[in-house]
């Protein structure tokens, strides 16, 4: 019972740096090398929380000393946001921050103006579709269904 207590007592230690830093830094430098733009909200989200977590700890260690279950919530906590079941760093992102910074309307300039008129009017989760979209068919097919709406538009 000795090393399972040992154990159990320091698996914030053992694991997290491994669920808070390896494989975050793996997925980071991933998402840098994949043409697409989609994975990277959820790991710019989760560095900006980590960094934030860790300020905090930081400036309340004699505070949080108090609470020895502490190291096992930031645990529990980075886990949410880092495990791809979950991805409670982009849900952070949407469900909070992007009401506050309305910086979504953003559109990669490699698509053209009629495009980018129609990426910007969308919401990041339909943005995120519609990017799918165009790396598996390619832009021609998005500009075949906006002159397709254009053409029904005009017809009502």
């Amino acid at each position: 019972m000795g090393v399972l207590g040992a154990l159990a007592r320091n698996l914030d230690a053992l694991v997290g740096p491994g669920i808070m830093l390896l494989y975050p830094l793996y997925a980071s430098m991933r998402a840098i090398e994949s043409p697409s733009s989609l994975d990277d909200q959820q790991w710019l989200t989760y560095w900006v929380l980590y960094s934030l977590i860790t300020l905090f700890e930081l400036s309340c260690w004699k505070v949080l000393q108090w609470f020895p279950l502490w190291p096992y919530m930031k645990l529990l906590f980075c886990c949410w946001l880092v495990l791809p079941i979950f991805n409670g760093a982009a849900y952070i992102y949407e469900a909070h921050v992007r009401r506050y910074f309305k910086i979504g309307n953003y559109v990669n300039p490699y698509y053209n103006e009629r495009q980018r008129r129609v990426l910007q009017m969308m919401s990041l989760d339909a943005r995120k579709s519609v990017e799918r979209f165009i790396e598996t068919h390619g832009p021609d097919a998005l500009d075949k269904i906006i002159r397709a709406a254009e053409e029904e538009a005009k017809r009502t």
